[in-house]
């Protein structure tokens, strides 16, 4: 039996994300949009008894507003993640593509030979495209032969792929130092209340379905 799911979609620079998992680990994420309405509908698709819960993985949050604001910031392979629903060749896909740290990128015909299946760079393309951790598990760090851009089948396509990679490039390889992630956190948080974006009360972001259940 599946434990409760919750919920969180907070505002960064770049927009609306959100998470969703148990305390068994994170089952998705989506990347930043405009809308708060639009990311609840993606992150929530078939979870619909998911709770809201304001605090939940705050360390990670801490780390995508970091991450958005332009900390260098590679997520650690250390959150928890929950992969049991996807197959046994999705999920080797994803933990070699997980791999795959701040500032590289590989080609879908490496991670092939990664997981022993050499010959399969289409196959693994499919399970990349089905990623349900988007920088969590970095598929957008995975090109197509000869270093080509290959595909992205999150809203906004190769352009936010593009954006995504040239984004770590400004920020620099390595791991950040806490202070670094509690600078860019704090940053980020008056560029948002400059903007608008925090204050406001989402309908569901209320007690009642702040649950800690």
């Amino acid at each position: 039996m599946r434990k409760p799911i919750k919920y969180v979609i907070f505002p960064t620079l770049w927009g609306h994300f959100g998470m969703a998992g148990s305390e068994k680990g994170l089952l998705r994420t989506c990347l930043p949009g405009p809308k708060y309405e639009g990311i609840e509908a993606r992150l929530l698709k078939n979870f619909p008894l998911a709770r809201f819960n304001s605090s939940f993985f705050n360390h990670v949050q801490d780390q995508m507003t970091a991450y958005f604001a332009a900390a260098t910031v590679d997520f650690s392979p250390e959150i928890p993640i929950d992969l049991t629903e996807l197959t046994s060749f999705q999920t080797a896909v994803l933990r070699a593509c997980r791999q795959v740290r701040l500032g590289r990128t590989i080609t879908y015909g490496q991670l092939a030979e990664k997981i022993g299946k050499p010959k399969a760079a289409r196959a693994v393309g499919n399970a990349l495209a089905k990623n349900p951790l988007p920088l969590i598990i970095p598929c957008h760090r995975v090109l197509a032969a000869n270093n080509k851009l290959g595909g992205f089948s999150a809203p906004g396509g190769k352009n936010l792929k593009v954006r995504l990679l040239k984004h770590e490039q400004r920020a620099g390889e390595g791991r950040p130092k806490k202070t670094q992630i509690k600078k860019a956190a704090l940053c980020n948080s008056d560029s948002l209340r400059a903007l608008g974006m925090l204050g406001r009360e989402h309908p569901k972001q209320n007690t009642a379905a702040d649950s800690t259940a």
